[in-house]
């Protein structure tokens, strides 16, 4: 970098998930607050979202917002836009975005970002675009509303068939975010059931799909067998080995021709990139993910880096690390580090991380892992799980919050309060009624 130059170097970070916003933090904290670099952070929320908590958030263990952080109190000098990116012109440097009722504007770049993130991946089953998802604060707490409506209709229920779909629960994707869902609703819905003198029990069904062999394939295969006999034991039934045909408003039907019936379907079946991404003229890998160098920048367009769910990041024997949360905060911290030695003309370095481990909660103080190497199941794998990620909150404002909720949740049960998101009607329903609409 010039040190005479008048023109601050401009480095926009579009997306404002983990990977995006500890993206930012990094320049900060590196740059602190020189005027040689200007860093815009770009995000459609303004704030962004502690998946892992957002099971505990949905049930009602955790007030919804105490598994959110405002994105500005986080940021010094970081200028923040609240906006939806639009198109991203490579050639001209430009990133377009619009924000809420408002004109869609530029933003020119010298670096961008992509920490985009990524959506639940539908394109393996037919009909998935009308089923639940578990991505958002906002799916978390339709899913809640949606489970108690569901009771309110079953407590005056008269018909055995239609109070038994009603009452059934079925998972499609047996990966560690189906898993833990399941694993909390099973605690949840119980807990919830108590308060519905015409529901036992028996009533309650859960389903768990799976197109492998096993739940969780990214843990050991004993983990994974924990994992499953617990569940079984309370009453989910794991379906391994099984295809879903497609997916109808209140029916399932698996590729051997048998119909499940439920009014609670909840694809979980991976991620798949922005599909903003997709309209890039870069390289990507066969998921649609942008392909870069181990520095974490691509290898097309020298002023462009990715990182996170929608990137390909190459480890040191040429495999992509799996989408985690742990890898896009460790991820950020490189890249923050190489936009500066690239600014300053100083040689990049290589991401190589070796993982931790992956852990599990699965509802009722239990839980599953392996952490440096050690394999922990039960109520310490459950407390590590919860301490781990209590810390990767930032601003102990909010871990006194999430401790605060944790302490009380051991002394008083699940409500069963409806908190109304959406009105009368899930975007995605709505969306499904207006394409039937338009083709008949």
């Amino acid at each position: 970098m010039d040190q005479n130059q008048t023109q601050p170097a401009r480095v926009v970070i579009v997306g404002g998930g983990f990977a995006g916003v500890y993206t930012a933090m990094w320049l900060e904290r590196i740059w602190l607050g020189d005027r040689r670099i200007d860093v815009t952070l770009i995000s459609r929320n303004n704030y962004y979202l502690m998946t892992p908590l957002l099971f505990e958030a949905g049930s009602g263990v955790l007030e919804p917002r105490h598994a959110v952080n405002p994105i500005r109190p986080l940021l010094r000098h970081t200028r923040f836009i609240e906006a939806q990116v639009e198109a991203i012109d490579l050639e001209r440097q430009k990133v377009v975005a619009r924000p809420e009722f408002e004109e869609q504007y530029e933003i020119p770049y010298d670096h961008v970002v992509l920490a985009l993130g990524g959506i639940t991946n539908r394109s393996f089953i037919r009909g998935s675009e009308g089923a639940l998802t578990f991505k958002t604060l906002g799916d978390a707490i339709f899913l809640r509303n949606h489970a108690i409506q569901l009771f309110e209709r079953a407590d005056v229920e008269q018909d055995p068939s239609r109070k038994s779909a009603l009452l059934t629960f079925i998972i499609v994707g047996a990966g560690l975010v189906g898993v833990e869902l399941i694993g909390e609703m099973t605690e949840f819905l119980h807990n919830v059931r108590k308060s519905y003198p015409n529901v036992t029990c028996k009533d309650l069904k859960f389903e768990l799909i799976e197109a492998g062999p096993r739940i969780m394939p990214e843990l050991d295969e004993d983990l994974a067998q924990y994992a499953a006999d617990v569940l079984r034991r309370r009453g989910v039934n794991i379906r391994l080995n099984t295809r879903v045909g497609s997916i109808e408003e209140d029916r399932l039907q698996l590729e051997d021709g048998q119909i499940l019936r439920a009014q609670t379907i909840v694809v979980a079946t991976g991620v798949a990139p922005n599909p903003l991404v997709a309209g890039l003229p870069i390289e990507k890998d066969h998921r649609g993910r942008a392909v870069v160098e181990p520095t974490l920048r691509s290898g097309q367009r020298p002023n462009l880096w990715a990182l996170g769910d929608c990137a390909t990041v190459p480890d040191p024997q040429g495999k992509p690390y799996p989408p985690l949360a742990q890898h896009a905060l460790r991820q950020a911290r490189v890249l923050a580090g190489n936009i500066t030695a690239a600014l300053r003309g100083a040689p990049l370095k290589p991401f190589a991380y070796k993982s931790l481990g992956t852990l599990a909660a699965l509802g009722h103080y239990q839980g599953v892992g392996r952490v440096l190497g050690f394999k922990i199941r039960g109520f310490v794998a459950w407390w590590v799980w919860r301490s781990y990620y209590l810390f990767q909150m930032p601003r102990w404002s909010r871990r006194i919050r999430i401790m605060l909720d944790w302490t009380v949740a051991l002394i008083v049960k699940n409500d069963v309060v409806q908190l109304d998101l959406f009105g009368d009607q899930h975007p995605a329903a709505r969306s499904r009624e207006k394409n039937q609409k338009a083709s008949a």
